[in-house]
Parts: structure tokens; sequence; C-alpha cells
């Protein structure tokens, strides 16, 4: 059965290290539209920080989708309408804050339109994250932190080593109630525990009336696996972690060689 679906994660896959769109990509994904496969992306960027990759790919039609916060938000492009959300409680976040101040790892908290940290001495990455997804970053005190805000998802974030003894620390407990997953070395973000890629994919596919055998999905770090898993043809870059590569169906060419254009010409346009 032919490929009916693309999904698509962001960083790392559909863009280069140097977070460009290249040619070779932006073509391969034009001729699978003509050809009537839904491109989907798949990130755990808010919806801020894709905007401009839909505006750029023309994905803007009125049955166009996106997938964010690693599937906590599907919606369509155009309308904003959303399908699904799924978020987190003020006692998730009293938690996970707890948590985190407890491992001395830097945190934030991700809604809809804004980033809070409650961190005096704000982490680069933190920073980075917030230039990346273009959502404006706001310091505030836990007691700042009122339940009627609408958390999408939280996030642990330091250097790889310190974020890597922290992640040894986390009570089982933790990862009974919340989906936790690391999305580079240095993000370790918590979610819904019903929120993975995976399933947003699933639900998106089976509401547009897909099997999971006419679904595409490419991916390179951990974050991915759920989709890559769930995909009939689950595709690793070659850049990908060795746990996505060892669940792919195939390997293609890393972000920085126009893997996910590979990947199309071989199973969708040919």
């Amino acid at each position: 059965m032919s490929i009916k679906l693309i999904a698509i994660d962001i960083d790392g896959t559909l863009l280069t290290s140097n977070h460009q769109l290249t040619e070779e990509v932006k073509t391969a994904l034009k001729k699978a539209e003509e050809k009537g496969v839904k491109i989907v992306l798949c990130t755990g960027r808010p919806l801020t920080g894709v905007q401009d990759l839909i505006a750029e790919l023309d994905l803007y039609s009125e049955n166009d989708y996106v997938i964010t916060y690693n599937g906590a938000l599907i919606q369509k492009t155009k309308s904003q309408e959303i399908i699904s959300q799924v978020g987190l409680t003020h006692d998730d976040y009293i938690a996970i804050d707890g948590l985190a101040r407890k491992l001395n790892v830097h945190f934030h908290t991700e809604t809809e339109k804004f980033m809070y940290t409650s961190n005096r001495d704000i982490s680069r990455y933190t920073v980075l994250e917030s230039h990346l997804v273009d959502m404006p970053l706001k310091f505030r005190t836990p007691e700042e932190i009122t339940p009627d805000l609408n958390i999408m998802k939280m996030m642990m974030v330091d250097d790889p080593e310190i974020l890597d003894t922290a992640i040894t620390k986390i009570p089982q407990e933790f990862y009974n109630k919340y989906t936790i997953v690391k999305s580079t070395p240095y993000f370790l973000e918590f979610l819904n525990k019903k929120v993975d890629k995976g399933a947003a994919v699933k639900q998106l596919a089976e509401q547009l009336g897909l099997e999971a055998r006419e679904v595409m999905a490419l991916g390179d770090n951990e974050n991915d696996l759920p989709m890559i898993e769930y995909a009939g043809l689950g595709i690793a870059m070659g850049n990908a972690t060795e746990n996505i590569k060892n669940a792919a169906s195939f390997i293609t060419a890393s972000n920085d060689a126009h893997g996910v254009a590979v990947a199309i010409e071989k199973f969708v346009l040919n």
C-alpha cells in the first residue's frame, strides 16, 4: 500500500545542523504533496516555533495539520482549530519543579504563548529554546505560577553530563505518572502520560481514515521513537541515536545530507 501521510520531526531531521531547510528537501516534499501525500510536521516545538516552516513549505491549506509539543497539541495550520490538546496541571508543575530543584538542574515550563523559568541563573539552554521557538521568556517564582496557566510541557535543561546524572536519580513514580523523554542531549521533557508523538500521529491518521501501514515517520531522537514504532514505515536519520536506528525500517542519510529527501524519493516518489 502506498504512503499517504508523512510525519516529520523538525530539529535533527527536517532541518540541517544549522537549522536550514534545503532546496532538495523542499522539492521532495512538494513532489510528495503533488502526489496527494499529506505532510505533517511533528515536533517538540510549540506552534510559534514552526509557523515560519509551515509558511515556507506552504502547508496552510484547509486540511493541513501540525503536531506540536511532542504530541500534546494537534491542530489545523490555517484556522488553528484544535483537534486534540492534552496538557499538565498545576499540581504537576509543583511536583516536577520540586524534583528539578532537588536534582539541582535547570528547568522551564511552556504554555501556548510563553516560557517560564524560576531559575534566577537562567540556563543558556532555556535562552536557546526561547530563541529557537520564538517564544517570549518570563521569570516567575513557583508561587507566581498560577493554576490558570495552560501548561503544555515542562523541561529539565542542562549540560548533558549534568542532565544524565540527574536522570539516574529520577524516582520511578515520575516515570509511572508522566511521559519523560529526551529530545536533545540537553533537553529532558515531561508530558502528560497520554502524550507522545506516536499517539498523536495515530490519532490524526485514524481521523483521516488512514492505517499505520499508510504512514511514514522520520526522526532522529528519543522523542521520535513512538512514531517510528507506530508508522508502517519508520525512517531513522543517518544522525539518529542508535535506539532510533534499531527501531526503524530504514536508515536514510543524515539531516545535513538531505536525508528526508532521500527517503521520500525512495519510498514515495519511486
